[in-house]
């Protein structure tokens, strides 16, 4: 038995086993979350969850800047989420006509949220 859990930790660390913290919850959020909240319940929602670690069409977004990388494999980086929304990609089409620069900021802000 004492093997086994010493098995079962040694492949938990040599995988890099992390526990995301949980999104904040959204009565935390600032005025600048809260809007990004709302941009992500009218743009993102019918494709992505962002507080269940669940995929709906698409992959869920809970904890995708404290993951090193995203679905894609890019860098989790505000650039690299800005690029994704506006232009898309696979099969996630581009917002890049139909959201602003002040709701990209929002919705950044939200994403760093969770």
């Amino acid at each position: 038995m004492m093997r086994v859990s010493f098995f079962l930790m040694l492949a938990c660390v040599l995988t890099g086993c992390k526990h995301l913290k949980p999104p904040t919850p959204l009565d935390q959020l600032n005025v600048q979350q809260m809007q990004g909240h709302a941009v992500f319940e009218q743009r993102c929602s019918v494709c992505h969850n962002d507080r269940v670690d669940a995929p709906l069409h698409g992959p869920a977004l809970v904890g995708i800047f404290q993951k090193p990388s995203l679905p894609s494999g890019a860098a989790a980086s505000d650039d690299r989420v800005r690029d994704t929304v506006m232009h898309g990609h696979g099969i996630m089409v581009g917002f890049g006509d139909q959201i602003d620069s002040e709701d990209m900021a929002d919705l950044l802000a939200y994403l760093h949220t969770l």
